[in-house]
């Protein structure tokens, strides 16, 4: 009987697919005390004042070449004050350095020490087409190393909105790869590959409640992050420096304002400047309250957020930005720059 085409696919992929440790320091737990309250028991960690190398989570990724570099998932590797370990495989243990984190699109770039490192080639994910046949390989559940399942492209340019696990925070994703290959927690930061063994996206979401329904970054995301550290050292990205809220029929009606879209410029903790100093935008004379509708002529929406169009700009390229202050539109100029 025919081998299926998967299990050539299993052994020049799973080699390259690695598994991301995340350990901290933190108290030494050396007990619990018990409080009783209310007719319910709480727990509560007793600890030492001496910290220990503690694991806390894990997550995959996959080399991209053979001298160490690493792509996985932002939200894989977002707190700076951990130490990340790749296992490459049981014998093969690396210190991992984060080059850079790229909230936006929920990639980043990892870094180990050595040589002649087994590596996935990148497809262009530009070219995947619905129905394509696809490989998901990662660390399921934190224990299972090179988890395999297969499925089918099931959508192209999805959004979703993802919280993480312990802040709840939202974080908007768009464009991404929907497939009905299993996708399980851990599984986050591996290759998704076509049937040539190129990654053409990275694992990063599954609908809770739903069987089927997992996401991945188009691979085209990451390649031009990957480009630039490679280039620079690091992610370089334009930055207009304000704090802001989108604005939406609900905000707009609640405050009385005369449009539901655009960026409005406001501080959203006290003590903290709305405007950065010496900022693109201190340059421009954008000030607090005023309400950014458009860029070059694009409108700031919740669907089209000020980040996202800052994104498809250069750093040093002049933007023209139509600007509604005190009930009267501006039009104002600024060069974008570097975030330092």
């Amino acid at each position: 009987m025919a081998k299926s085409p998967i299990v050539e696919i299993a052994k020049k992929v799973c080699p390259a697919v690695i598994t991301i440790v995340i350990t901290k320091d933190l108290p030494q737990v050396e007990g619990f005390y018990f409080f009783p309250l209310g007719g319910e028991e709480f727990i509560y960690p007793k600890v030492k004042g001496k910290r220990q190398k503690t694991k806390i989570g894990g997550g995959s990724g996959f080399i991209v070449s053979s001298d160490g570099y690493v792509l996985t998932c932002n939200h894989v590797v977002s707190d700076p004050n951990a130490d990340y370990t790749v296992i490459v495989d049981p014998e093969h243990k690396y210190p991992a350095k984060v080059l850079a984190r790229d909230a936006l699109i929920d990639v980043a770039i990892l870094k180990i020490e050595g040589e002649n490192f087994p590596y996935l080639e990148i497809g262009d994910s530009d070219k995947i087409e619905l129905g394509e046949t696809v490989v998901a390989i990662g660390n399921s559940l934190g224990e299972f190393e090179d988890t395999i399942s297969s499925g089918i492209i099931s959508g192209l340019s999805r959004r979703i909105t993802a919280y993480s696990n312990f802040f709840q925070k939202a974080t908007s994703l768009r464009g991404l790869i929907q497939t009905d290959a299993a996708i399980n927690p851990g599984n986050s930061g591996g290759p998704l590959v076509n049937m040539e063994a190129k990654a053409i996206g990275i694992n990063t979401a599954m609908v809770m409640g739903a069987e089927n329904i997992g996401f991945a970054i188009p691979i085209n995301y990451a390649k031009k992050d990957l480009e630039e550290v490679k280039r620079c050292g690091k992610i370089r990205k334009p930055f207009l420096g304000i704090r802001y809220i989108v604005l939406n029929d609900t905000i707009a009606k609640i405050h009385k304002l005369p449009v539901n879209y655009g960026a409005l410029i406001i501080r959203q903790t006290l003590g903290e400047e709305p405007v950065v100093k010496n900022s693109s935008a201190e340059k421009a004379g954008l000030k607090e309250y005023d309400i950014i509708l458009e860029i070059n002529g694009e409108k700031i929406t919740e669907d089209n957020p000020l980040i996202e169009i800052l994104n498809k700009h250069q750093i040093g390229e002049e933007i023209t930005m139509k600007v509604l202050r005190e009930g009267k539109e501006v039009i104002l100029k600024t060069i974008l720059e570097e975030k330092k």
